[in-house]
């Protein structure tokens, strides 16, 4: 079996709703937190944040990057992840 990470491949990210009460995800690294109105983990892709009401994590498997997520689905929110800034604004004002 090969592992992706050690070879720097991503694993692919999908996102399935079915009629807005059933997402399920791939490409899944890491959940942040969870509550029964919000869900924020980080994917592949990015940060991806999960709201609605009455959310349940119904299936997780970080191993295999898999998610399932039961509930009154209202938005699925994605952010950039940030990149590494250059240094402090002093040490770039003093270049």
């Amino acid at each position: 079996m090969t592992d992706n990470s050690l070879q720097g491949i991503k694993a692919p990210h999908n996102a399935v709703l079915e009629d807005r009460h059933h997402l399920t995800l791939s490409g899944v690294k890491d959940v942040d937190t969870f509550d029964e109105e919000s869900i924020s983990l980080v994917t592949e892709l990015g940060d991806l944040t999960i709201k609605g009401a009455d959310l349940h994590i119904s299936r997780l498997s970080l191993e295999m990057g898999e998610m399932a997520v039961d509930g009154e689905i209202s938005a699925l929110v994605y952010s950039e992840t940030q990149k590494p800034k250059e240094g402090s604004i002093f040490s770039r004002m003093f270049r």
